[in-house]
């Protein structure tokens, strides 16, 4: 898995028992982590935009993905200690570069011929334009692996804060209530493009700097002001909307702004919009367990506690390793869940999160030979 965030490749490598995945019946036998060179970051960002020479440009990031998606293949079997030939399959997501389901697509960058090639391995990739097909978002598709294997009374909250947030309300074993799930708004992706453009570091650690500053109410408001957050589920968003030209033409207003407190007012920007969602759309759950690079942001989580104490929906704010997964490593065991969907030929998607007109089979297939 490689997200919105662009930091790297996260890969795990996982078992399935014969009678299919389900709680706690899912065994990570390894983990690796690779960052992207900064040249590949650099190209896979800006093919978040229009430019020349898109689809050569498009072609040799893509390319430099796939290699690096096998050397994660590779350190996962050395860590394991297992033979490709021991592996069923690869489940690849690719990085989205595009997201346009109100058109009718979403471009995920991959090689997944190539990726197939290298390791000797089946490859299954393109998970999320089927469901687009179907008339859904493609997206979030996680909550149907959050119900699968977190899913369980009390009813609770799953937010994955990569650079996009989402979440999946799960209404507990015994609730006659179905799965939802959306994406909230921006997760740490302008908190991010804020810290590299002032600070020169890609994200910032554990939220010190926004701590130091003071959060900046009519700026608050401002970003808040978008029409994104008064849709209702199903939505999901990424980059085409919430990107640094999105962050400065807000900015205009306010140049006299000091850049802590630029950044404090992002952090509250993330985190009061993800309590709106949970407060409005998730008002049972008693814990909200956070996965994604903002897991590890105390003061983001603090802030998001506090607002939803605010909002009259306290709930205890923790991690998913609380729950026996690493939060680094739920959204690559996602889509290792996903591929085993479809090696099941079982729906992966949710009608009622995504909006598709009903549950799809997710996934393409690249045989290794």
């Amino acid at each position: 898995m490689s997200g919105t965030s662009l930091d790297g490749v996260d890969g795990v490598l996982a078992a399935f028992p014969p009678s299919g995945p389900g709680p706690a019946t899912i065994t990570t036998l390894a983990t690796v982590h690779l960052p992207f060179a900064a040249d590949l970051r650099d190209a896979l960002l800006a093919l978040q935009s229009a430019g020349p020479d898109e689809i050569h440009r498009e072609a040799l990031a893509s390319i430099a993905l796939a290699r690096l998606y096998a050397a994660a293949v590779q350190g996962l079997l050395q860590r394991a200690q297992l033979q490709p030939a021991q592996v069923r399959a690869l489940g690849v997501h690719g990085q989205t570069i595009r997201h346009r389901p109100e058109l009718g697509y979403t471009r995920q960058t991959n090689q997944p011929a190539l990726l197939a090639e290298l390791t000797g391995i089946d490859v299954i990739a393109d998970f999320r334009s089927r469901d687009v097909a179907a008339g859904g978002q493609g997206a979030p598709l996680v909550p149907a692996f959050h119900q699968a294997v977190f899913g369980h009374t009390p009813a609770r909250v799953v937010l994955n804060i990569g650079g996009i947030a989402n979440i999946s309300s799960l209404p507990g074993s015994t609730s006659a209530a179905t799965v939802t799930g959306f994406d909230t708004g921006p997760g740490n992706v302008l908190m991010d493009a804020w810290t590299m453009r002032q600070r020169q570091q890609r994200y910032d650690a554990d939220g010190a700097w926004a701590a130091s500053g003071r959060v900046l109410p009519a700026l608050l408001q401002r970003l808040r002001d978008e029409p994104f957050f008064a849709l209702p589920p199903p939505k999901s968003t990424g980059r085409d909307l919430f990107h640094a030209g999105w962050l400065d033409a807000r900015l205009a207003a306010f140049p006299q702004a000091a850049a802590a407190d630029v950044q404090a007012t992002l952090a509250a920007f993330t985190a009061s919009t993800i309590a709106e969602a949970i407060a409005a759309h998730a008002a049972d759950a008693q814990t909200v367990y956070v996965c994604g690079g903002g897991a590890y942001n105390r003061h983001l989580l603090r802030q998001l506690a506090s607002t939803l104490d605010a909002l009259g929906h306290p709930a205890k704010v923790t991690t998913t390793a609380e729950l026996g997964v690493a939060p680094d490593h739920v959204e690559a065991l996602a889509f290792a869940w996903l591929a085993h969907r479809f090696d099941s030929r079982q729906p992966g998607n949710l009608a009622a999160v995504t909006g598709a007109s009903g549950p799809r089979i997710l996934g393409a297939l690249y045989p290794a030979h």
